[in-house]
């Protein structure tokens, strides 16, 4: 299964290449003239296909948005959502960082912290099934078995790294990643319990019978141990169905019954957190609720646009194999063989050989917590010989505490952003980008204003 994973890193690679011959052109078929309902913005975007495979009739997807400001002068970023399965268009684009959000009345609306503001970015619908890429050959699927972001970002900057290519790859920045099975999941169980969400009962068993790693393979597996079976119950008894575990101080849609990453069609989260009664949970609910802080429906709203036919047309997109545009795929599994491959270890030749790496994390996220990455990554310096070259310490943005941060060997860099959830860029889109700006420019995080 590991050849599997590297062939799909190697068709994202050959990807980003074309994408860029293609886009030089300034005839480029692939510009876009105006999405629809779009204001007007003084930067080009382009978007299409990139075969990767012409006999199997196998094509990727993109989105590219140019910088606001200077493109030519700006870096090219990269965007990759993990998922496993899920859209680096659609999420990435169009619910996190991208130029436009979907608003009422089918209008799209400017991200006044849109990540084009420092880069050229470019999202990637990967692999083949994911969004609006395909494969004519439906047989492909079987094989697809999808890691997420914290192995395809890691493993695809270590085969640039290793191609001989000049790329000029400066860094990779992961969020909320899954860097090693154990450790990171493992870590939810001390998120639930520090933060009120399970009872001190349920986290002693959790240390002591059946760890939440476990109950991740069971839910893949589909496999059940008596023991786990028990700790499973007092999970789903404890924690609240009605309740978005990847923000966990935000609401949940309920017009739809969706939270911020839709729950019927984002896969990576506990069996326990699945349950056939949310709906009747909902409707019992106050349904013209909305949050104040950020648009908890957004998710729906972009699936609601994408799947306009004049929408993808102005896209140059095209549906083929399903019948509709999808923000997480439900063509592309689960494979726990893959999923326990540790990445941290690519993190860590990525850093010796010069490619600086920052791994953050929203410190509102219960599925992957920060506390598994921190962990991760300081035993990672250790094991470099890194010394902190900036001790742990609070960020500010705006003369407010953005998160808190470390830095080893002025390349090795921990972030939290403080309120933000999985979906960093969503739930604290203002300081996601000052994090996001700091890193390009190679600055430490902003320390506390002088009195």
């Amino acid at each position: 299964m590991q050849s599997q994973v590297w062939m799909i890193v190697f068709a994202m690679f050959v990807t980003v290449v074309q994408i860029s011959r293609a886009v030089g052109s300034s005839s480029s078929d692939d510009k876009i003239l105006s999405l629809p309902g779009q204001p007007q913005v003084g930067f080009q975007q382009y978007a299409g296909y990139v075969t990767v495979d012409e006999k199997q009739q196998r094509a990727l997807f993109y989105y590219l948005a140019e910088a606001e400001s200077d493109p030519a002068l700006k870096p090219l970023v990269l965007w990759l959502n993990g998922g496993p399965g899920c859209s680096s268009f659609g999420i990435g684009a169009f619910t996190e960082n991208g130029p436009f959000r979907p608003s009422h009345g089918g209008l799209l609306v400017r991200n006044d912290y849109s990540w084009n503001k420092e880069a050229n970015m470019l999202y990637l619908e990967s692999p083949a099934g994911v969004g609006f890429s395909y494969s004519a050959n439906q047989s492909f699927y079987d094989l697809v078995n999808d890691t997420i972001t914290g192995h395809y970002v890691p493993q695809l900057a270590h085969l640039i790294a290793q191609s001989g290519l000049k790329c000029n790859l400066k860094g990779i920045a992961v969020g909320n990643a899954l860097l090693e099975f154990n450790t990171d999941l493992n870590s939810e169980g001390d998120y639930y319990w520090a933060h009120g969400l399970i009872s001190d009962a349920t986290y002693k068993l959790l240390n002591s019978v059946c760890n939440t790693s476990q109950i991740w393979r069971e839910s893949i597996t589909g496999s059940k141990f008596a023991a786990c079976v028990d700790v499973n119950k007092k999970l789903s008894i404890e924690f609240p169905k009605a309740f978005d575990d990847y923000n966990i101080i935000g609401d949940i849609c309920i017009s739809s019954g969706e939270s911020q990453l839709d729950v019927p069609s984002y896969p990576f989260r506990p069996k326990f957190q699945v349950s056939s009664s949310i709906q009747s949970v909902l409707e019992a609910l106050d349904q013209t609720k909305d949050s104040e802080k950020i648009d908890v429906c957004v998710q729906r709203k972009s699936s609601q646009y994408l799947n306009r036919k004049d929408v993808q047309e102005a896209l140059h997109a095209q549906l083929v194999g399903v019948t509709r545009w999808t923000g997480c795929s439900s063509v592309v599994n689960y494979d726990l063989l893959n999923l326990e491959i540790p990445t941290i270890n690519i993190v860590g030749s990525l850093v010796s050989s010069g490619i600086r790496v920052l791994v953050y994390s929203g410190d509102q996220d219960s599925v992957l917590p920060f506390i598994g990455s921190r962990t991760l990554v300081d035993g990672l310096a250790k094991e470099l010989g890194l010394n902190a070259t900036v001790p742990y310490r609070p960020w500010f943005e705006d003369k407010q505490v953005g998160g808190w941060t470390q830095v080893y060997g002025h390349i090795l860099t921990f972030a939290t952003i403080r309120g933000a959830g999985h979906l960093a860029p969503l739930t604290s889109p203002k300081r996601s980008l000052a994090l996001f700006a700091a890193f390009l420019s190679g600055k430490p995080l902003p320390e506390a204003l002088p009195n």
